[in-house]
């Protein structure tokens, strides 16, 4: 977008790349990509992460900083769950302007 605007890119104006975050936040990022999503089957709606499987995948990824990095993860998780959802909700309402448009 830069090239287009004939501009440089800005540093400051960047989003952080992964290794930019500690590890610890970076792996919480990797288990929160393993971990499997929950749909609601009525309302389509997300409901997150489902983490029965977090203590096998803490073990298999060698995290040695647990805590730490289940705080991240459900941090990670909600800021997720507030995307798909918001997504979402744009989808449904723009297909109930749609419907009334005819």
């Amino acid at each position: 977008m830069c090239e287009q605007l004939g501009q440089d890119p800005d540093p400051e104006e960047m989003p952080p790349a992964d290794d930019d975050f500690p590890l610890e936040v970076q792996q919480a990022m990797v288990i929160h990509t393993v971990l499997p999503d929950r749909w609601d089957g009525m309302s389509g709606s997300y409901m997150g992460k489902d983490w029965s499987a977090l203590a096998t995948l803490l073990e298999v990824y060698e995290i040695e900083e647990k805590r730490i990095v289940c705080f991240f993860l459900k941090y990670v998780e909600n800021a997720h769950m507030v995307n798909i959802n918001d997504e979402l909700k744009h989808k449904r309402d723009a297909a109930g302007r749609r419907a009334k448009s005819k």
